[in-house]
């Protein structure tokens, strides 16, 4: 539902961190442009009511207006430059201005979108409002694009739908952040949640499933930074030596998300099991995610149980970005290797399914928050 607030417009901040979407074309191809973006939208209706203030939308089916301002990153980036430093600074972005809006919306690239919503997720602690991360394939600039449709959906969602989340829009559809991947790179639809149903839908009508919306948080936002940490992720693959994964989880290693077969199994060779008990006997964090877009990390093969018995901890069904950015997130914390194990398969921001929901996913429709 919509919310219910005094007067006509509701306030959002967007954060244009650079990206495809507000990109020109230029001698060396596609690239951000500062000031571009903005200026593309004033011209637009569904952007700018002339008879409102700047960047102000007209009203819409929930009789409502979305006043919009924006406050461009410098440089803007193209996401496959985006670092921990970004996603630190978008977090205390939307700290410093958290009460002056009602919702902030983040324009990024797409490439690595789904590893900032899933970082934005775990700093952003007791998040009472919507954070909606979204993009385009395609630059609004061009005449065929994605972008209109992208942000305009994004502005709704951020400034007229009260979802305490860190969300991802893409092509119809709104995904919790921390579960969304980039699955195509050719088409529209971009985005899925492997391992979640998304959280709405859009349509002529714009369906929430309000049961899968995490409750408002009663404490204030808190928000708890990154630091930079060695943490990495490593594919299996056939052949992997023990000698190789030694070397990778060497000195000064903290914690490794190792990406396995299926539902988390790996070869059960004593040189890979001898390297992975030897790290975590010595402190690093090793967590088990499947290679498979939809999968759960489970100990139904003698495979798998062999990497838990070696310390390997599962991480359910998290996707390799979430696992990544809190695997690095509860490092920053100073947190002692036990705890972030702990944390690792503990359900903190509706990332992973506890064993006792997996067979629930849809319960019973609750009440929108």
């Amino acid at each position: 539902m919509a919310r219910q607030r005094e007067g006509d417009r509701e306030r959002v901040l967007v954060l244009y961190t650079g990206g495809t979407i507000g990109m020109r074309a230029g001698p060396r191809g596609y690239e951000p442009v500062p000031g571009f973006l903005g200026q593309q939208l004033a011209k637009l209706p569904q952007f700018h009511d002339p008879t409102q203030p700047p960047l102000t939308t007209p009203r819409g089916r929930f009789d409502r207006r979305v006043h919009f301002e924006i406050l461009e990153h410098e440089p803007l980036l193209d996401s496959s430059s985006m670092n921990v430093e970004n996603w630190v600074r978008i977090g205390l972005d939307i700290e410093r201005h958290y009460e002056d809006f009602d919702g902030f919306v983040v324009l990024h690239g797409t490439d690595t979108m789904a590893y900032t919503a899933s970082a934005l997720s775990f700093m952003l602690e007791s998040l009472g409002k919507p954070v909606v991360l979204t993009g385009s394939q395609i630059p609004l600039s061009e005449l065929r694009n994605d972008a209109i449709d992208n942000v305009l959906d994004a502005l709704v969602f951020a400034g007229l739908f009260a979802i305490p989340e860190v969300t991802v829009y893409f092509h119809h559809q709104l995904l919790r952040g921390n579960r969304s991947r980039k699955v195509d790179a050719q088409s529209f639809d971009a985005y899925k949640s492997p391992n979640f149903p998304p959280l709405a839908t859009v349509g002529v009508d714009i369906e929430v499933a309000w049961h899968r919306v995490l409750p408002r948080p009663r404490a204030p936002l808190s928000v708890k930074p990154f630091r930079r940490r060695n943490i990495a992720a490593l594919r299996l693959f056939p052949g992997m030596t023990g000698e190789l994964l030694a070397r990778f989880l060497g000195e000064g290693m903290e914690g490794l998300v190792l990406e396995t077969y299926g539902t988390g199994n790996g070869p059960d060779r004593p040189d890979l099991l001898q390297a992975l008990r030897a790290a975590s006997d010595s402190g690093v964090v090793i967590v088990n995610v499947s290679q498979c877009a939809r999968a759960t990390v489970l100990p139904s093969y003698a495979a798998g149980r062999a990497l838990a018995d070696a310390g390997v901890v599962s991480g359910r069904d998290m996707t390799a970005e979430a696992a990544l950015t809190k695997l690095s997130w509860l490092a920053s914390q100073d947190l002692p290797p036990d705890r972030v194990r702990r944390g690792m398969t503990t359900n903190l921001r509706g990332e992973l399914t506890p064993p006792s929901r997996w067979n629930e996913l849809d319960p019973p429709a609750g009440s929108p928050t």
